[in-house]
């Protein structure tokens, strides 16, 4: 042991007593969710530097005296509690990639980023054992330090007990005695490296990692994690004896989320504050859009594109009902357009600005995907079948992030309705029944099959352009907003967008000089920061202070409407119904553009835009904001028939099939046979074309309700 272990305690007890008296008060009052106190490294080191290193060279041993002081302080002072010591934030220069965890970092404090891939069961170890002696009764506490292997007194203490040696003749036994040792909860995570951090050509190195005590199930697969851990090392055993190869294990000290629910981000008084006092500003809602992805510049509808977003942030209010049935309050938003308009900068933007929000791609995603799949347990489950979430589990209470939407699989398009609009998952794979949660809000970006959407008519609505994205109409109905972003030509717009770009790109720093430290990040200047400047001169508020005003407001804003904003909504939903609820110029169906669906989405808008004001109550000034962002991308999409969304065949297009096909029966009860001809002249006052009388026809052959004896004549299948 060194000298540093051997005075640690006195130097624990001194750090404790002098900077962390607060939090252990806390711990005596038993407010606390766990008995745990957790150390940022940088208190330590601003504490003690020396002390602080020692802590890196032998973590095991003074972080072991760390806890027994701890314990000490709390009996000395009337309370005997088992709590656990952590140390957490530590320097970068202790950072590592796994595949370079070497000798020289074994019993070691370091840490790394990984990517959770498996969690095992619970199961519980042994950590401290008592022996009893069969020959005298006397008992043996003996500290289990090796996960791996049961340590057991070899011979009865002459001082206390009788002496006796194990296993000779005439000697004793030890039992363990389980209703006074001490058991604590263990759990194998399988880690691997993050995906940017693997060299070319590679693959990512894996490692196992064993949690104990408070930090079990706190992790998920699929999360991004920095892990502070003790490498630790075992000789491999071959043939029943052990080698002199050893493999490397994990002990976990800490870890910090990279996606940290909304629930855990830490808000001081002075933070409330803060977000109490920019609630109050007149500019607030500039102030936000302008905060979505500052780098990215807004023009024309990019404007309304960054509002909807800011309001998704916060989200409406999720209800129970009192039949139990539930109303989601999450906003889906789907990103349309061409190439090179920023939809991935806006949606990687949006998933590290959410407090818990995941990224990725539908053509990316493999295995669990986007839902859930099952997988084998290699944790000693015995081959059977353990259910692996997705990303929108993963993304409970947070949002999901997905680009190239129009790629995601087929299994995973099929389970996206009830993921959407129900919230949840009833999985059914390998023996494994379950329903996984998904209240999240899903930001999705599509791009078109052929590179670029066509240009849209007069009279068309956007579900042209979602039809060449290749997903299925009824999808488009699940999202609340659906923008269209075109890259057209605009001299005056473009220009400035250069400006933005370049000012941008020349502001930043190389990375290559940031990772050989020959330049200052200057990201590091922006910690507790609250506003920031952009490129053009603006202030936004940074993403750290942002994050912490979206979870002030979920945790604590819950708004009712009141009779004002009610009314707005209803007078708007009522006009748009008996405006447009008529039959077309042919009497041949009757246009619906609006469905309580909408309804719920104007709802949803009108709370998340109280819950950005930090009100209890919306009013109709809300009711105003959502209506203006709704009534934009209404007017942008063009839709005029709310069931174009559903089936994703316009009023036009479903009332010229419909008389096609009235022509085709009529024709058919008058003659028997219908030739092309006859239906072309009956069709042709009406505006339809031969190409569309054609296209019903063929689409009623395959179906198998015409069949042709011969070509150009037609009749119904009996």
């Amino acid at each position: 042991m060194t000298m540093a272990a051997h005075d640690s305690s006195a130097r624990w007890r001194t750090f404790l007593t002098e900077a962390k008296e607060s939090e252990i008060a806390l711990l005596l009052s038993k407010q606390a969710d766990s008995p745990v106190l957790i150390v940022d490294f940088h208190e330590l080191q601003t504490f003690d530097p020396e002390f602080a290193e020692d802590v890196l060279s032998d973590p095991r041993k003074i972080l072991n005296n760390g806890r027994n002081t701890l314990n000490e302080i709390c009996r000395e002072r009337g309370e005997d509690i088992d709590c656990l010591l952590r140390v957490g934030e530590l320097p970068k220069d202790s950072r590592r990639e796994l595949r370079d965890v070497g000798s020289s970092d074994i019993e070691r404090l370091r840490s790394a980023e990984v990517i959770i891939t498996k969690i095992s069961e619970i199961k519980p170890r042994i950590h401290r054992a008592v022996f009893q002696c069969e020959n005298c009764g006397h008992t043996v506490e003996m500290i289990q330090e090796n996960e791996r292997e049961l340590r057991e007194p070899l011979r009865c203490p002459p001082e206390t007990g009788c002496g006796e040696a194990v296993g000779r003749s005439g000697g004793t036994r030890f039992n363990l005695v389980m209703n006074i040792s001490r058991m604590v909860n263990n759990q194998w995570v399988e880690v691997q490296e993050v995906p940017e951090n693997v060299p070319s050509g590679a693959q990512p190195s894996r490692a196992h990692v064993l949690v104990e005590g408070d930090m079990v199930n706190k992790h998920l697969p699929g999360q991004r994690v920095v892990v502070n851990v003790i490498p630790v090392v075992h000789s491999e055993v071959k043939r029943n004896r052990k080698t002199p190869m050893f493999d490397i294990i994990y002990h976990l000290v800490s870890s910090e989320h990279e996606s940290t629910p909304f629930t855990e981000i830490k808000i001081s008084d002075e933070d409330r504050e803060t977000i109490i006092e920019i609630s109050n500003r007149p500019d607030l809602l500039q102030i936000m859009q302008r905060s979505i992805a500052p780098s990215v510049y807004a023009t024309g509808v990019m404007h309304f594109v960054k509002r909807s977003l800011a309001l998704q942030l916060f989200g409406g209010v999720s209800r129970i009902n009192r039949d139990a049935t539930r109303s989601r309050g999450d906003i889906h938003i789907l990103l349309m357009g061409d190439p090179g308009v920023a939809k991935s900068q806006l949606l990687t933007y949006m998933s590290k600005l959410s407090p818990r929000g995941m990224f990725a791609t539908g053509g990316g995603v493999s295995g669990a995907g986007l839902t859930a799949a099952a997988v084998r347990d290699d944790f000693g489950g015995g081959g059977r079948f353990a259910l692996e979430a997705g990303v929108l589990p993963l993304s409970d209470r947070g949002m999901a992030a997905i680009d190239e939407f129009d790629k995601i699989s087929e299994e995973d398009r099929r389970t996206m309705h009830p993921a959407m609009e129900q919230q949840r998952l009833d999985v059914s794979k390998g023996g494994v029944k379950a329903t996984l949660n998904t209240r999240c809000s899903i930001l999705a970006a599509a791009n078109p099959k052929e590179g670029r959407f066509t240009k849209r008519g007069p009279n068309e609505s956007v579900m042209r352009s979602f039809n060449e994205t290749g997903l299925p109409p009824p999808l488009a109905s699940r999202f609340d907003i659906i923008w269209m972003l075109r890259d057209e030509v605009r001299v005056e717009d473009d220009e400035r967008i250069a400006r933005h770009i370049l000012a941008v790109r020349t502001d930043g720093v190389s990375e290559m000089k940031i990772d050989e430290a020959m330049e200052y990040d200057l990201r590091e200047e922006n910690e507790g920061k609250i506003f920031m400047q952009g490129i053009d001169g603006s202030d936004h508020l940074s993403i750290e202070f942002l994050r912490k005003y979206i979870a002030y407001a979920k945790r604590n804003i819950h708004p009712d409407l009141n009779d004002d904003a009610k009314a707005m909504i209803l007078e708007y939903y009522t006009n748009e119904r008996q405006s447009f609820g008529r039959e077309d110029q042919y009497g041949e169906a009757e246009v619906i553009p609006i469905t309580p669906r909408a309804l719920e989405a104007l709802i949803r808008l009108t709370e998340a835009n109280a819950r950005m004001n930090l009100r209890q109550t919306a009013t109709a000034d809300d009711a105003k904001m959502s209506l203006a962002v709704f009534r934009h991308w209404r007017e942008e999409s063009g839709i005029e028939d709310e069931s174009e969304l559903i089936s994703g065949v316009s009023v036009k297009q479903r009332n010229s099939n419909q008389i096609v096909r009235t022509a085709l029966r009529d024709i058919c009860h008058q003659r028997g046979i219908a030739t092309l001809t006859d239906v072309l002249n009956r069709c042709e006052p009406k505006g339809i074309s031969e190409f569309q009388v054609e296209e019903v026809i063929s689409k009623m052959l395959q179906a198998g309700e015409l069949f042709s004896p011969v070509n150009g004549e037609y009749s119904f299948a009996r």
